[in-house]
């Protein structure tokens, strides 16, 4: 590896006032420049050089005060946050020390205080979605940004990740919360009886259709509608769709009455949309209606540092609450997830129940995770043949680092203590496999 070269870093104590006095003292010389020319005497060539290092000296002195007033707070800020426990430090052989007035170290601290702070916003704004990690920050702060708007969200990511309790949170935190919020899932309705969920209908508008009913955008109106896996939704309904979100307005099925309805659209699918384009499969102008503005939920195994918080959190919400033994944590963090946070839940719940001691071990967990065969604990066989050996490798040793970082509530150096490797080491390794540390800080071990 390159050795890191050395950088020199000036205190801003000096820096602001010698930039100042240098400012100040440019116009000074200007004024004796043009004294000169006009050919004044030595007597009052040697009062422009007094008058200079006068000048010069007193603008230093004012900006050394003035910078002194506005960095002292900010130091006593920073000293008091670097002291503070959840204060995430890097290892000490890693980042050299920098001066306290230093301006990269005045960034990093304020860098790492915002990551915090956005860790206890997530916290207490989305209670219901569990996750501190870099990738899921981002998408609360997408959540927080398209809430507060009336625009069309489509919600994309794989079964289990979320997609409803996204909904729910963009809900929550919109102007029409408190107004009625309606979902409803489009693979749960049959094809026949779709529309008349969607729209309504008339008494007699078809067999069985003995009394008017109203449907879920007549209901939804003045709140929010959702509709889960839009993508399954037959051609025909589409275009119907398509005439609401343009035009506002609907007739039941059977009817010819015009309804106008106000409704905040949110849609989520499971299914490339696009492609489904291509293929004649879904509208192309419903897409781009839907596609305002998009929200793409991350695979459980995209950020497996929010594992050992979700698998807490699901353990602790049971009748009996269990623990995980740190080799059934390295089992889950290595695990490849295909049905993401539903299939993690359920295979919690069958290994609680198969476990006596009240800690669950890898054993119960192998029982759950496809199919009782120990070789197929990292991955399914699918995703098995598709990677390489040395991917294969990666999630493993990922998956080790997590688990003793999660034991260590994030601390670098009881974890390389706890994988039996040195700081140093432990540090690239994270570098290399991208782990999020901060996410697993303050953690309490399992």
């Amino acid at each position: 590896m390159a050795k890191k070269k050395k950088q020199f870093q000036i205190s801003l104590y000096i820096l602001v006032p010698f930039i100042s006095s240098g400012i100040a003292l440019f116009w000074v010389l200007l004024t004796n420049r043009i004294a000169v020319t006009n050919r004044v005497t030595l007597i009052a060539k040697w009062t422009y050089v007094t008058w200079e290092v006068v000048v010069f000296v007193i603008t230093f002195l004012l900006s050394l005060l003035i910078t002194w007033l506005m960095l002292e707070p900010v130091s006593r800020f920073i000293k008091k946050a670097e002291g503070m426990p959840v204060y995430p430090r890097p290892p000490a052989e890693c980042d050299e020390p920098q001066p306290m007035e230093n301006i990269a170290h005045y960034t990093e601290v304020f860098d790492r205080i915002a990551s915090i702070l956005s860790k206890v916003e997530a916290k207490e704004l989305f209670p219901g979605m569990i996750g501190q990690s870099t990738i899921m920050r981002g998408i609360f702060t997408q959540i927080m940004k398209v809430a507060r708007t009336d625009s069309t969200v489509l919600i994309s990511g794989e079964s289990g990740t979320g997609k409803e309790l996204v909904a729910s949170s963009l809900y929550e935190h919109s102007f029409r919360q408190g107004k009625p919020f309606i979902k409803l899932n489009c693979v749960a309705i049959p094809e026949g009886l779709l529309e008349s969920e969607l729209f309504g209908h008339e008494k007699g508008a078809f067999t069985g259709a003995t009394a008017q009913k109203i449907g879920k955008f007549e209901l939804a109106n003045e709140g929010t509608i959702f509709l889960d896996e839009i993508g399954d939704m037959p051609l025909a309904t589409q275009a119907k769709l398509l005439r609401i979100l343009q035009e506002k307005e609907f007739e039941r099925v059977g009817g010819n009455q015009t309804i106008l309805v106000d409704v905040r659209f949110i849609a989520a699918t499971n299914k490339n949309l696009m492609d489904m384009v291509k293929q004649g499969t879904f509208r192309e102008d419903l897409y781009y209606r839907l596609n305002v503005f998009s929200i793409q939920l991350p695979p459980l195994r995209d950020r497996k540092e929010d594992i050992p918080l979700i698998a807490r959190h699901f353990l602790e919400q049971m009748e009996n609450p269990v623990k995980l033994s740190a080799e059934s944590l390295q089992v889950l963090v290595a695990y490849s997830w295909p049905g993401n946070i539903r299939e993690l839940q359920n295979i919690l719940e069958g290994a609680a129940v198969m476990t006596d001691s009240g800690v669950i071990e890898p054993r119960q967990l192998v029982l759950h995770i496809n199919g009782a065969v120990p070789t197929q604990i990292l991955q399914s066989p699918e995703s098995a043949q598709a990677r390489s050996i040395d991917e294969r490798l990666n999630e493993a040793e990922k998956g080790l680092i997590i688990e003793a970082l999660s034991r260590s509530g994030g601390i670098q150096v009881k974890a390389a203590e706890i994988l039996g490797i040195n700081q140093r080491s432990l540090w690239h390794r994270i570098k290399k496999l991208g782990i999020d540390v901060d996410s697993l800080k303050n953690q309490q071990k399992m």
